[in-house]
């Protein structure tokens, strides 16, 4: 049956109305009942909908739906992990101490020694290494990013760290 161009016109709303709640209960579970957190994640997952073209999701949305949703979550749950909140003893301690200038000095000598071995590594190891630490991609994105499977991407980036960590162990040594 041809559609009309209301019907055309009227996907992502009427998509919106169908699946809105189910997605909202389902990220509630997924993000421990943090409804906020749910909600951020259904919201992003309607705007990256809105961005697909309709054939490429029509005939599997509610899939695609539940897992950019899921993807979403566990996205902004690992974020969240990896923030710690600050009491007032730890901003006081946090506060108190400054960085010792060696200290410094060694870590600005370790970054520079890690940049120099990572321009060692074959532009695919490079791009990957890039991909999982400057822009904390996961293995699946970074997969998606560049083409490669995901057993790929881990055995690169595993030979790429082997390979920055030996080239540390030789200019310690």
């Amino acid at each position: 049956m041809p559609q009309t161009s209301d019907e055309s016109r009227n996907w992502i709303p009427d998509a919106l109305a169908e699946y809105e709640g189910p997605l909202l209960r389902y990220a509630g579970r997924l993000s421990n009942g943090d409804m906020e957190r749910a909600r951020d994640a259904v919201q992003d997952t309607f705007i990256r909908l809105c961005r697909q073209e309709r054939a490429k999701v029509e005939d599997h949305l509610a899939a695609w739906l539940y897992r950019v949703c899921r993807n979403r979550v566990l996205e902004l749950r690992r974020k969240e992990d990896r923030m710690t909140p600050l009491d007032d003893r730890k901003l006081a301690v946090s506060a108190a101490e400054t960085p010792d200038p060696a200290a410094q000095a060694q870590q600005h000598d370790s970054v520079a020694a890690v940049m120099g071995l990572l321009d060692h590594l074959s532009p695919n190891q490079q791009e990957v290494v890039r991909l999982k630490f400057q822009n904390e991609l996961s293995y699946k994105q970074i997969s998606s990013v560049t083409g490669l499977t995901v057993s790929n991407v881990g055995f690169l980036l595993h030979t790429a760290l082997r390979r920055l960590r030996s080239g540390l162990q030789q200019l310690e040594a």
